[in-house]
């Protein structure tokens, strides 16, 4: 099943694993067929990140491309930080005509939070406008009304952060991005489960859910040093000093710091509207397919026959 097809059908369905592919700077295809071949078995799509945390790196519409030639299902994500809404139009018309459909908009973290502050902010759109073009080119035109033809089969997600303030006002923003033509949500990395589920309720109050899947995203980490370094440097993201201290304190820092992961994971796929997981893999070993068999989810290869059987 396309990504599109595993978050759209009706119960009972099982649970979407998509997952942030590393971001690259050199090594050509061969590269990327090493990260693809790890992720693979696991995962139903992978996101081709767009200069994450505000670093450069390998653009994503050529990121796209290059997974969808090695045979994984890529999700474009475009932020409007360094693009005006030309090039987002480009972005997202480009990476279709080589078959990328799925799209995830988002803001963007200001250049601040990158190695380069200096660079231009640009911020033509936001979140929701960037969710909003996406719909149109759907919808067979540009922003300018000029047509597009034929109109790309857009799978349109957005992002949103439960773990940040205004708390209240998360699933509020949301439904703007859902109304926008937002089908998918990918949730920012959450350490506090009572947040993650007070958002749930709230999206699901609010409409949010059923009209988009929640996908909250899990961190696989080594240890303390990453879930500090995530609470002091990465915007967004706050991890109480009792977990950085449980890791930090355990004898082994890597299984403990799994457990954490393993017990957020199974908090959010329990919450109303969430139809999956989203992984940010900073371990880089065998650790994705672990937590993917101890959730009692299926690999691809399962899965696919699953979907063969039922056909």
């Amino acid at each position: 099943m396309t990504l599109a097809e595993l978050l759209t059908a009706p119960e009972p369905y099982r649970p979407a694993v998509t997952a942030e592919f590393p971001a690259l700077d050199g090594g050509g295809l061969e590269a990327a067929a090493a990260h693809a071949s790890r992720l693979a078995p696991y995962v139903d799509a992978v996101n081709a990140t767009d200069n994450p945390a505000a670093h450069a790196h390998a653009s994503n519409v050529a990121v796209a491309v290059a997974l969808y030639r090695l045979g994984l299902e890529p999700v474009l994500q475009v932020a409007c930080r360094d693009k005006n809404r030309l090039a987002v139009q480009a972005d997202i018309v480009g990476a279709a005509l080589h078959g990328v459909t799925n799209v995830c908009c988002m803001t963007g973290d200001d250049t601040t939070a990158g190695d380069e502050p200096e660079a231009q902010r640009v911020f033509d759109l936001d979140g929701p406008q960037a969710v909003r073009t996406a719909a149109v080119l759907a919808g067979g035109r540009y922003l300018s009304g000029r047509p597009l033809s034929p109109a790309p089969p857009l799978f349109i997600g957005a992002v949103e952060n439960p773990g940040a303030p205004p708390f209240e006002e998360r699933a509020k923003r949301a439904l703007k991005k859902v109304r926008a033509g937002a089908r998918f949500l990918q949730l920012q990395i959450c350490y506090r489960p009572e947040r993650i589920s007070a958002f749930c309720e709230r999206a699901e109050a609010e409409g949010v859910t059923p009209a988009a899947a929640l996908l909250p995203t899990v961190a696989l980490v080594k240890g303390a040093r990453a879930l500090r370094y995530m609470d002091a440097k990465v915007p967004g993201i706050s991890v109480p000093q009792e977990v950085v201290e449980r890791v930090e304190n355990a004898s082994d820092e890597r299984e403990a710091s799994y457990q954490v992961s393993l017990e957020l994971a199974r908090n959010a796929l329990a919450q109303p509207g969430v139809r999956g997981l989203h992984i940010t893999d900073f371990r880089h070993d065998d650790t994705l397919g672990r937590l993917c068999s101890d959730l009692g989810l299926p690999t691809m290869r399962t899965a696919q026959g699953e979907d063969a059987m039922a056909v």
